[in-house]
């Protein structure tokens, strides 16, 4: 079984972060502290636990939020020294966000100092739903940091559907205003920033799908690969849905006379098992065609309806005339992200972002 979420928050963790913020600052209360944040922990999930150990920290920390502030920078590690990290400084972003409005500029600058030691994408949205033009500018300023996990915060902490997080309502109804922070990471060296610059988009594409069909071909032209990468990324959720610009940027268009059968290997699976399936597909057209496929499992939910999950799978060039069998497992066990019931489930195949072909299987959890 895969270890609960919650754990990653536990009363060591506390206990290290009391004796990180007592080596910069010896008046603070130490044992308090790991009393108020450590009380009913075993009873509560990950975000009650952040919530348990920030309230401690309010009552413990000095009441002058600068002062807090303060210390709670001198306790980030430093030269090589440990310090407040990893999924200690979780609470200590609600911390920042519940008491840092009046503190505007002094909040940003701790954000962005403790996000190279976990992340600040958390702590960073209240400012901007409070004052988006002035904390936007800020923000704005990070693109050319040297240390890309800054510049990852420019647009992880902008994107205005970020999972676990407060929605901006302001960047879903239009989100022009971070436009400029994504084109300025298009082509950062890392990897990690890139993937966070094609999910702010997916974000965005959610609401204004034409606007990111439109982004797509304004900057694929003359892509590098790791470009072309960010760019598919991005479009995901546009191609998915068959989307017919979001396509073509990318080769494809709605397919013809494409004919697909689909055979379920696995007409039962007991949890823990793979689901297996194959499918067979011909171009009955009298022209070459280039295949996106992909595959949607409809989930049983505890109400009993389905809801489907798509899955990214293959692509294919297929000539006049060509016919192509592929196989593939998927795997049905324990996930964080999911809950399984029993039950009877469907499996679409998804050519060019249209269903091709559909088949039922049985889950049973033993």
């Amino acid at each position: 079984m895969a270890e609960p979420l919650k754990n990653l928050l536990h009363p060591g963790l506390v206990t290290d972060m009391a004796g990180h913020i007592f080596r910069v600052a010896p008046d603070f209360d130490a044992d308090r502290f790991t009393a108020l944040a450590t009380d009913g922990m075993e009873t509560l999930e990950l975000m009650q636990r952040a919530e348990r150990i920030k309230d401690a920290l309010t009552q413990t920390l000095p009441a002058d939020y600068a002062a807090a502030a303060s210390i709670v920078r001198k306790a980030l590690p430093e030269h090589g020294k440990p310090g407040l990290s990893g999924w200690a400084l979780l609470p200590v972003n609600q911390f920042v966000s519940e008491h840092g409005l009046g503190h505007f500029d002094v909040s940003l600058a701790l954000l962005k100092a403790l996000t190279p030691h976990f992340t600040a994408e958390f702590g960073i949205r209240r400012f901007i739903h409070a004052e988006q033009d002035r904390a936007l500018a800020e923000i704005s300023s990070w693109v050319a940091d040297a240390n890309h996990h800054v510049r990852r915060l420019a647009s992880e902490g902008t994107r205005p559907r970020l999972p676990w997080a407060m929605r901006l309502p302001a960047l879903v109804k239009q989100p022009a205003p971070i436009l400029p922070i994504l084109v300025a990471l298009l082509d950062d060296p890392e990897d990690y920033v890139r993937r966070s610059v094609a999910n702010s988009l997916n974000d965005i594409a959610k609401d204004h799908p034409a606007l990111v069909a439109d982004f797509v071909e304004r900057h694929i032209d003359g892509a590098s690969t790791e470009r072309r990468q960010l760019l598919r990324h991005a479009s995901r959720t546009l191609l998915k849905k068959g989307d017919a610009k979001a396509l073509a940027n990318f080769g494809f268009a709605a397919a013809r006379g494409i004919a697909a059968s689909l055979t379920v290997a696995t007409p039962v699976v007991t949890f823990g098992d793979k689901l297996s399936f194959s499918i067979t597909v011909s171009n009955g057209d009298a022209e070459p065609q280039r295949l996106m496929i992909d595959y949607a499992i409809h989930h049983v939910k505890a109400n009993g309806t389905l809801a489907p999950k798509v899955f990214k799978w293959k692509t294919l060039d297929l000539p006049a005339g060509g016919r192509q069998s592929i196989d593939k497992d998927y795997a049905i066990r324990a996930i964080t992200t999911r809950v399984y019931y029993p039950g009877r489930h469907r499996i679409d195949i998804l050519i060019n972002g249209t269903v091709s072909a559909s088949a039922d299987f049985d889950l049973r959890m033993d």
